[in-house]
């Protein structure tokens, strides 16, 4: 599970680009039978020494992607973006693929899985024509706002079914997707919320966020458990 950076200065010793992993996440984590692994954001070139610390990569929320990883310059609504992270990231995500290790990932996780392997994303919902759902929602974030549906013959349709109720706090979303996955769950405006790799059960990425649900929805709980039995498999 790699950090998030906290980039503004912190009360302890006044310090700045403070790594951080989110408790819930750590929880839900260890709640499923799992061991966290925090990993701080260091040169990319030294992701794949991590690798066979892990069994499984979970990818967090955060930053925005940088959008010049797939091509594109700066939305005017684009949010904060921290490219050291992104580049860090992206080469830990390529070098669990290619070990042959499961991968998760949650929000912002999902949109850096599509861009790290060759997707692109909508840097805000504005682009996406389809929008029409409240998708950064204003209620409590342990609440589920809107409803998502799961593709037949996916991962996700057999751990939580046909339809979901989930929470949402995002603004990016899948453009294309990258090679070798695929969308398994949208909204009923057509916004993607779930993507899967096509031929296996490797990559399981969810938009929403079941690390602030897990404590009361046995739905949220699910894909943390399925990441430790994806794992445990991997071994």
């Amino acid at each position: 599970m790699p950090a998030d950076t906290f980039t503004e200065a912190t009360n302890i010793i006044n310090l700045r680009n403070a790594a951080f992993a989110p408790d819930p996440a750590i929880q839900a984590i260890t709640k499923s039978g799992g061991t966290p692994l925090i990993l701080p954001t260091v040169a990319a070139e030294s992701a794949p020494d991590y690798v066979h610390l892990f069994d499984g990569l979970l990818l967090l929320g955060g930053f925005d992607v940088d959008p010049t990883f797939f091509g594109e310059e700066p939305h005017y609504e684009l949010g904060e973006t921290f490219r050291k992270r992104d580049l860090f990231e992206i080469a830990l995500l390529k070098a669990t693929v290619e070990a042959g290790k499961p991968v998760m990932g949650i929000c912002r996780g999902l949109q850096l899985i599509n861009a790290g392997l060759g997707g692109t994303l909508y840097q805000d919902l504005s682009e996406d024509p389809s929008a029409k759902l409240k998708h950064h929602q204003l209620a409590p974030g342990n609440l589920p706002t809107h409803h998502v549906n799961t593709e037949p013959g996916s991962k996700l349709n057999e751990l939580l079914g046909d339809r979901v109720y989930v929470n949402s706090r995002h603004h990016q979303a899948v453009k294309r997707i990258a090679p070798g996955l695929r969308i398994t769950a949208t909204a009923d405006d057509g916004v993607a919320e779930a993507i899967e790799s096509e031929d296996s059960d490797q990559v399981v990425a969810v938009q929403w966020h079941p690390e602030n649900m897990f404590k009361h929805n046995e739905e949220a709980q699910m894909l943390f458990k399925d990441l430790i039995t994806r794992s445990q498999k991997a071994e």
